[in-house]
């Protein structure tokens, strides 16, 4: 597969643009897809059977959903992670926030493929590297790796055994070593380095949300870059999909077959000739691919 630029049919889901679109997740039960709206502290539900559209709000930021077998969800906010059930509309506490909630919140996770949920967390100053990546273990949220300033881009290869994990201020993903037994991760190692923005070369963004494909290639989005890239898992570039926005978040597959690929994107404090000329800013995109994606694990529910 070539490593230039694809020329593919994008389209957005209808409705209104996020603020920040964040961590989308392809419920493997319900066959719907669910995405979090940050700053709009909004918890959003897409039917591609018929195109309808649920909406939650909260009290505080969104960062990251997991799926679990009895209906409920797995939300990750600022102040922790709570137990929500989309029939009724209510959540519940379930774990409290670990970290100083003045200067961090939640930010991108997943399940594991045996269905731990883990949580990374950004430190808003970005001045410092305190923030770190963390493991729910029943009602408790256990800090196992950290001195990182923006935690994103977690995914698990098809076989469980390397987990990716990317600090976005600081233009890196990492691959490490996991241990599907304990859920522990070991032996970090550079996956890739991006460079930072320099005068008169193309920027490719910095590594925001990524997923992994039934190939175990790594999809990541570049926050900045306009595009998302997929990497073998010996770190090659193999494919390049430009997009009709600046700041792609995420991505994750989804449909029956798991062959569209959903993107959502940013729109908050982004400057308003760049939201003039990139209107779709803030929606979810879609499109196909040819490789299907992982599916998405249900969280433990004990």
């Amino acid at each position: 597969m070539s490593n230039g630029p694809d020329s593919v049919d994008i389209q957005p889901l209808p409705g209104e643009p996020s603020l920040l679109g964040e961590s989308p997740l392809w419920h493997p039960l319900e066959q719907r897809l669910y995405w979090c709206d940050i700053p709009g502290r909004t918890l959003h539900r897409f039917d591609p059977a018929d195109g309808a559209h649920r909406a939650w709000a909260f009290e505080q930021d969104l960062g990251c959903c997991a799926a679990r077998d009895d209906g409920r969800l797995l939300v990750a906010q600022r102040d922790g992670v709570r137990l929500f059930d989309p029939q009724t509309g209510t959540s519940a506490p379930l774990a409290a926030a670990p970290y100083d909630t003045r200067v961090a919140r939640c930010n991108d996770g997943r399940t594991d493929p045996r269905g731990r949920f883990w949580v990374g967390t950004i430190h808003e100053p970005r001045d410092a590297a305190h923030a770190a990546l963390y493991r729910l273990d029943g009602g408790t949220l256990v800090r196992i790796a950290g001195d990182i300033t923006t935690s994103n881009g977690l995914a698990w290869s098809p076989d469980g055994r390397t987990m990716y994990w990317a600090d976005t201020k600081a233009h890196r993903v990492t691959a490490w070593d996991y241990d599907l037994e304990r859920g522990l991760p070991s032996n970090p190692r550079l996956f890739v380095q991006f460079e930072p923005p320099a005068p008169g070369t193309e920027y490719l963004g910095r590594p925001d949300g990524a997923a992994v494909d039934a190939e175990g290639c790594y999809w990541v989005a570049m926050f900045e870059g306009g595009r998302v890239l997929r990497y073998s898992p010996a770190g090659e570039l193999l494919q390049t999909l430009l997009l009709p926005v600046r700041c792609p978040t995420m991505p994750c597959f989804g449909g029956a077959d798991r062959r569209t690929l959903y993107i959502t994107s940013a729109r908050d404090k982004r400057p308003a000739e760049e939201l003039a000329a990139l209107p779709w800013s803030g929606r979810v995109l879609q499109l196909r691919v040819d490789v299907p994606g992982l599916p998405a694990t249900l969280a433990r529910s004990a």
